[in-house]
């Protein structure tokens, strides 16, 4: 038991400082974001000169930063979810049910993870159509993604196994 406390210990140092990293860089990502619409605005209905880059560039962006914020997102419950049944079973079978929920989502979110690398890897084959920059770079973005939510999944099903069951609600609320 004090190992699985000390790999939760672990997981939650790791998880708390990509959060930080992560909604850090989404700010910057945002602003840049917003930079090139606003650039492609001025170009375009200023100076009747439209570019061809900032529109590929802004989706780029916006990837990025989703894909950094995910991870958080769904360790502190952000996700769209019905979890009202939980109100009326008791707390062990509620226990039993998010258990094997963070098992099935583990599995998807290997495989979704598995498939990301491999798109990542064929995203080195084609660049972006207006600047010169290989895909890959972009699509990079999903394993980074489902990188984080696994670790946020790992987290969350050792403190529900753990019976850590108020620290596993917290977490999926967004309290911790």
């Amino acid at each position: 038991m004090a190992v699985v406390k000390s790999v939760i210990s672990v997981l939650e140092t790791v998880n708390n400082t990509l959060d930080r990293i992560g909604a850090s860089v989404a700010w910057v990502l945002v602003a840049l974001m917003v930079s090139s619409i606003l650039l492609q605005v001025v170009c375009r209905y200023v100076f009747n000169a439209a570019l061809p880059w900032p529109e590929e560039v802004a989706r780029a962006l916006m990837i990025w930063m989703m894909a950094l914020v995910a991870g958080q997102a769904y360790r502190k419950g952000m996700f769209v979810s019905i979890d009202m049944i939980f109100n009326y079973l008791s707390p062990k079978v509620a226990q039993v049910i998010r258990i094997l929920l963070l098992v099935i989502a583990f599995a998807v979110l290997i495989q979704l993870f598995v498939i990301a690398l491999e798109f990542f890897d064929r995203g080195f084959r084609t660049r972006a159509a207006s600047f010169p920059l290989k895909r890959a770079w972009i699509y990079l973005a999903m394993p980074v993604c489902f990188g984080t939510m696994l670790l946020a999944n790992l987290e969350m099903f050792l403190k529900a196994l753990t019976h850590k069951e108020e620290d596993a609600i917290a977490a999926q609320a967004g309290e911790s």
